[in-house]
């Protein structure tokens, strides 16, 4: 045994014998790691493969949406249908994405093409991004106003994950992905201007 050996085993000994006669306290909890973005994808990937079978995504909770979404600002491509899981509404787990992006044929047939995350903005408001959440090394969109009834201001995040996007993997509308004509969601019809008095008098 080498001298320097002798010395440190009796001090090991006498650390170890004080440890074992001290009361136990709890373990404090070792700080998650921070994946890399390659590896929140990997996780992605490995979470989601599943959902190519279109039932086993509406067994997990993720409900369909009656209609193909399109860019509303009539940019090119589109969203698909989004099946919203609002249990993961707030979510920045890569495994757990509040929506699955499917394309249909119509005819029964679903492919999966993409996930989206969102997350509500803490103070409600447009004009702050303190709250911006990120997410394979990409910050989320936002924070963006409601566009539907009972949503609030948002950030989102979508990942096309399983059909490539041209425009961008992280590119809210993904211009391969075609809604067919009749499943998007009507536009609201504008009100019938009122004429005035003017110009129905004689």
């Amino acid at each position: 045994m080498s001298p320097r050996t002798g010395r440190i085993a009796p001090l090991a000994l006498a650390a170890a014998a004080t440890l074992a006669a001290a009361p136990s306290a709890p373990a404090a909890a070792a700080p998650a790691p921070r994946l890399t973005p390659s590896a929140q994808l990997a996780l992605a990937y490995r979470a989601t493969a599943k959902y190519h079978r279109h039932s086993a995504g509406v067994e997990a909770g993720y409900v369909p949406d009656q209609y193909c979404v399109v860019d509303p600002n009539g940019g090119p491509g589109a969203l698909g249908y989004p099946h919203f899981n609002h249990a993961y509404d707030g979510s920045v787990d890569p495994r757990k994405p509040t929506a699955l992006l499917y394309e249909g044929d119509g005819k029964g047939h679903w492919n999966l093409v993409g996930l989206e995350w969102m997350v509500v903005d803490k103070d409600g408001r447009t004009d702050t991004d303190d709250d911006r959440p990120s997410l394979f090394g990409e910050p989320f969109r936002g924070p963006l106003p409601a566009r539907y009834k009972g949503q609030k201001v948002h950030y989102s995040l979508h990942l096309w994950l399983w059909k490539d996007n041209p425009a961008g993997r992280f590119e809210p509308f993904n211009p391969r992905v075609v809604c067919r004509p009749g499943t998007t969601r009507p536009r609201p019809v504008a009100p019938a201007a009122t004429p005035s008095p003017a110009a129905t008098s004689p």
